[in-house]
């Protein structure tokens, strides 16, 4: 898609002279902040702004203000501002509106976020309707409202106003002019104590100087009681404006808020399911999740607890509407003071019972289940259950209201960044007609804004038959995957740091890797005996089962016997037939680095011909297991780019594709070894198996040309084995670097690690290693 001035300028002159010399500056201006779709939108606005008849001003006003408009809120807030103007454009004079543009970049940066620019223009939508003398005296003095009032406290003011002076235009002016006593009066009354817009950048600097990574937070209109803090997307919703609470000030709330949020995305790594539960389990659940995330956090920052305590409230008995609600007051206390008690035994029991696990168990959200449930079944014993009415009447100011927890299918577990908004070069799936109607450039860069990706391939016509990109040689590359890496030095991760994208190398001939199974004769001889022995045979009889398929003779002749000489017999009298299966998934990674290219000592081949004759023996194990595997590669070109190669997939066949990919291998570049293991485990998590193993071929140590620092990689590798693990899925390293025993014990384990001196037995040594792993 691509827009052109030309198309535009005539119609914007003719409209408006005095843009002659001034509209491809701000054409070149605009295209800075704005996608090309963003640009044709802002332009068409332009359109529509002469369409209304207003006069120059207003289109001229409009071009000069989108664009700050689009830097605080986004391009998406052009196809608003345009509508709204049209809709405000029956109501009002062309000069009203052109105070509307002008003054929306000062609400745009005061307001942050789209959602409550929308609600700001809704606003002014109605003030319009029902006092549209009262928009001009009130763009006068806007600046002041908005560095005074929240969007809900600006309408408390704006509704205050309309239904007092209805009728009495001359004090309607005097009133939205900030002029009248009642105007600062009400003015006074909605100001709040601390708006998030002036405390945003302190907040990100906080959380970063805390967890060395970026959050994004979002202003929410908090105008209902009761509101509270929230997790959505991974982006961290604040009140638009706090007051101070005793002694902490609204800062202070705001950095209790940010520092207990952070804690939740910084400290799970994975959500809990509602299930059967009701609302009053779910929100007891809750109270311990609440407690886990902040031992964490205290337990890594320990000065969080003084700001954690002093806003837990003072509550007196009889406060709350229902007993119950001192109770947990008391109880959300303890739980965040190991030696405090209440003096109810099975109360403390189960607050004893958080203390003694919870070193044990700082990541693992199913130990808040399991006394949230024990405490629910106690007040139930007591037939003490408040209703969720009285329970979300808890008091306690900084704490959100933990749809995050619940949230399993709403947040990116392995990923374990906090939500960014997307920025830079946007990439669209399109179909056919669109692609081919609508595209502009075909050869684009990769510094295109906009790029068309059509998921079919596309036959010029003069070639039937063959594609563009066969005809190119370009094989497509995947959309990129991020991922955090492990940053030793300060014990935490790196968020989106790492960029994966999955690559095709070019095809060879398929036949070399026939070549190759006939060169290993012998020793593929030997791999058959292998699998013969680990193919699954015959059938297995499962006895004493309640619920076989058939009647086991020999246990229901006991059952009798039992039965008649008075005994109680034993009713497990069935089995059941189980056809012997495995049931095994494997990716085996190659580490395809610059490195694999060298001569082996003593040999003929490079590592990388040897490494290429192992996989396919080892796939040729494999097939006749019949296991579902795959074979990927990776090599690396700085955090930004690591790349994913796919030679043969878990459903593909070793047919003469996958034979071709095989022989197509290449070796270049470096080995960021971490990345390349979680996107492995991406695709391994995918599987239906139980059993899953990851089987990693190198030849040397972690290492990239963007890091310096050679424990760095090492650990991140650590980290990822670790990760891995924690999900079921096993990490096993066959190196043939031989002086990898400084390293690769540290980063696999004492037993999850071969290495092998003489690298020219690679291909005879990788199958019988796997029948090993696998047997």
């Amino acid at each position: 898609m691509k827009v052109t001035l030309e198309d535009y300028a005539p119609d914007l002159i003719k409209a408006a002279p005095e843009l002659e010399d001034r509209l491809e500056g701000l054409f070149h201006d605009s295209a800075r902040v704005m996608s090309p779709a963003g640009l044709k939108d802002y332009l068409d606005g332009a359109r529509a702004m002469i369409a209304l008849g207003k006069g120059p001003k207003l289109l001229v006003s409009y071009l000069d203000e989108m664009p700050q408009v689009v830097k605080e809120c986004g391009e998406d807030a052009i196809r608003d501002v345009v509508g709204a103007v049209l809709k405000l454009s029956s109501m009002v004079s062309g000069e009203v509106l052109t105070l509307a543009l002008s003054t929306l970049p000062g609400a745009a940066r005061r307001f942050g976020d789209p959602e409550l620019l929308r609600g700001y223009l809704a606003l002014l939508h109605r003030l319009a309707a029902m006092a549209p003398r009262g928009l001009r005296p009130m763009f006068g003095v806007l600046e002041e409202l908005l560095g005074k009032l929240t969007l809900s406290g600006l309408r408390r003011w704006v509704d205050f106003g309309v239904e007092a002076y209805r009728r009495d235009l001359p004090k309607q002016a005097d009133y939205f002019g900030l002029v009248s006593q009642d105007s600062r009066a009400i003015l006074k009354q909605e100001r709040r104590g601390t708006l998030f817009i002036d405390s945003q950048r302190r907040l990100n600097f906080y959380l970063r100087a805390f967890w060395a990574r970026d959050f994004f937070l979002r202003p929410s209109a908090a105008d209902f009681a009761g509101f509270r803090p929230f997790i959505e997307s991974g982006a961290l919703h604040l009140p638009d404006a706090v007051d101070a609470i005793g002694a902490t000030s609204g800062l202070d709330l705001y950095r209790a808020m940010c520092a207990h949020m952070a804690a939740h995305i910084a400290y799970s790594d994975r959500g809990l399911g509602h299930g059967a539960l009701n609302p009053a389990q779910i929100f007891l659940i809750g109270l311990f999740e609440d407690a886990r995330v902040e031992y964490c956090a205290i337990a890594a920052f320990p000065g969080l607890k003084t700001m954690f305590q002093t806003l837990l409230p003072e509550s007196a008995p009889g406060t709350y509407e229902h007993e119950t609600m001192y109770l947990l007051e008391r109880i959300a206390k303890a739980l965040i003071n190991p030696g405090q008690r209440l003096g109810d035994v099975e109360i403390d029991n189960i607050i004893e019972a958080f203390h003694t696990n919870i070193a044990e168990n700082m990541r693992e959200t199913m130990l808040s289940w399991s006394l949230g449930i024990e405490l629910y079944n106690l007040l139930a014993d007591r037939r003490a259950v408040p209703s969720l009415r009285i329970l979300e009447s808890l008091a306690i100011p900084y704490r959100d209201d933990n749809r995050f927890v619940w949230a399993m299918e709403g947040y990116d577990w392995d990923n374990t960044n906090a939500y960014q908004p997307e920025l830079g070069q946007v990439r669209k799936n399109v179909g056919l007609m669109e692609f081919v109607n609508e595209v502009d450039v075909e050869t684009a860069g990769d510094d295109a804004q906009e790029i068309w990706v059509l998921s079919s391939e596309l036959f010029p016509y003069e070639d039937e038959g063959v594609s563009y990109n066969e005809r190119e040689g370009k094989e497509p590359v995947s959309d990129p995957f991020h991922y955090s890496e492990w940053d030793y030095k300060v014990q935490l991760h790196r968020p989106s740091w790492a960029t994966v994208y999955e690559r095709r190398q070019g095809k060879g001939d398929p036949e070399a890797i026939d070549t190759i199974l006939t060169a290993h004769r012998g020793i593929r001889h030997r791999i058959k005996q292998i699998v013969d022995r680990l193919r699954p045979q015959g059938v297995s009889r499962q006895r004493r089962l309640e619920d076989g398929d058939e009647l086991d003779i020999n246990a229901a002749v006991d059952a009798m016997v039992m039965t008649r000489i008075g005994h109680q017999p034993d009713m497990r009298i069935t089995m059941r037939n189980v056809i012997n299966r495995r049931d095994l998934a494997v990716v085996i990674l190659l580490d395809l680095s610059q490195s694999t290219n060298e001569q082996v000592r003593g040999a003929e081949k490079t590592v990388l011909e040897l490494t290429r004759e192992a996989s396919v023996l080892v796939a040729s194990a494999i097939e006749g297991i019949g296991d579902p595997y795959a074979i990927h590669g990776f090599a690396s070109d700085g955090r930004h780019d690591v790349q994913y190669y796919r030679f043969k997939d878990f459903e593909q066949k070793l047919d003469a594709e996958a034979k071709a990919r095989l022989a197509g291998m290449k070796g270049g570049l470096s080995t960021r070894m971490g990345a390349a293991m979680r996107h492995a485990g991406h695709h391994l998590a995918a599987r239906p198996e139980s059993h899953k193993l990851l089987l990693i071929v190198t030849d040397g140590e972690p290492a990239d040309i963007d890091e310096r620092d050679p424990q760095y990689l090492r650990a991140d590798a650590k980290k990822a084995a670790s990760e891995l693990a924690q999900i079921g899925i096993s990490s096993y390293c066959l190196t043939l670097d031989p002086e990898a025993d400084r390293y690769v014990q540290r980063i696999f384990g004492a037993n999850n690690y071969t290495i092998i001196d003489q690298v020219e037995r690679l291909p005879e040594k990788l199958p019988t290693l796997f029948a090993q792993l696998t047997k």
